[in-house]
């Protein structure tokens, strides 16, 4: 028996773990012909079936997933030996696809991706913005960015910056106008720019001060889905937002936000960097982590 290329088990790992031949050539850069051929004689090389391949799904055999189980590992310390190499030339090569709502990609932007193409200039970095969670397996992606309390539980996360908190921000002219609520209650005699959550459901606005808490049901005649749109709205004038105070920061610095119930304002576990543990991390990967691990944590 010939011994299986490196390459072959790359593809086997990938369409496994993805369980889509189309999704694993996206990962890989290849055509999921290339995939198909290249697992079909690996299944020849080994004189074993290794998937079920119908019209709509892919799935490992007993075979195969006993073969996946054992190769992750493997060849992730392949991959580590491969960077430590790397480093002997001082860089790292290949592409990070990260999805992110925008205040995070910006984040990404000014504090990390400088650093990482300053150390690696061979890795590219391929941000998508979405305000809505996808997938980020099925996706395609290598990681993704949110707030701590949306990443998937069976995801690696590692925390991005410090924590965070949510803020109530309006414009001047709306607060000299409607006054500034003093207690959470007081909102529901307020204009408030409403937030609809990625499950369709509108946020209840949830504060906390002293170890009392309290969630109100807001009112407002606009609903939006998107952080950024949200503090559009506030500058507007139309009303009061409750977003993150990473978006809102630099218009209150200039004062075109207030903030009001600052007291009631509490911080909350900040943006985490995740990505799935059952795969291997691509070398690209790994270095974007080691940036991300170095940044300072500020708590708020």
């Amino acid at each position: 028996m010939n011994r299986p290329t490196f390459s072959d088990l790359t593809a086997l790992l990938a369409v496994a773990s993805h369980r889509s031949f189309r999704q694993a050539a996206d990962e890989l850069g290849v055509a999921a012909s290339t995939l198909s051929h290249a697992v079909r004689g690996l299944e020849e090389e080994l004189g074993v079936r290794l998937l079920h391949r119908t019209t709509r799904s892919v799935s490992p055999t007993e075979a195969g997933a006993e073969l996946v189980s054992r190769l992750g590992p493997a060849l992730e310390g392949v991959d580590a030996a491969l960077q430590a190499v790397a480093a002997f030339r001082g860089s790292v090569a290949g592409t990070v696809r990260i999805n992110a709502h925008r205040s995070a990609a910006r984040l990404l932007v000014a504090e990390v991706v400088p650093q990482v193409i300053a150390r690696h200039p061979q890795i590219v970095v391929d941000i998508v913005t979405e305000g809505r969670l996808v997938d980020i397996v099925e996706g395609g992606f290598d990681a993704g960015v949110r707030l701590a309390e949306a990443v998937p539980r069976d995801m690696i996360a590692v925390p991005l910056g410090g924590s965070r908190r949510f803020v109530c921000v309006a414009a001047p002219a709306y607060l000299d106008s409607a006054g500034a609520p003093r207690v959470p209650e007081d909102l529901k005699d307020h204009r408030c720019i409403r937030h609809r959550m990625p499950g369709g459901k509108i946020y209840r606005w949830e504060f906390e001060r002293h170890g009392s808490e309290a969630a109100v049901d807001v009112n407002g005649s606009i609903v939006l889905d998107d952080h950024d749109l949200m503090l559009e709205a506030a500058l507007a004038g139309l009303g009061i937002a409750y977003v993150v105070d990473l978006v809102a920061e630099p218009h209150i610095a200039a004062g075109r936000l207030r903030t009001v119930l600052d007291e009631w304002c509490v911080p909350i576990d900040g943006l985490k960097l995740y990505y799935p543990g059952h795969r291997r991390v691509p070398p690209a990967l790994r270095a974007f982590l080691d940036v991300v691990r170095e940044m300072p944590r500020v708590d708020r």
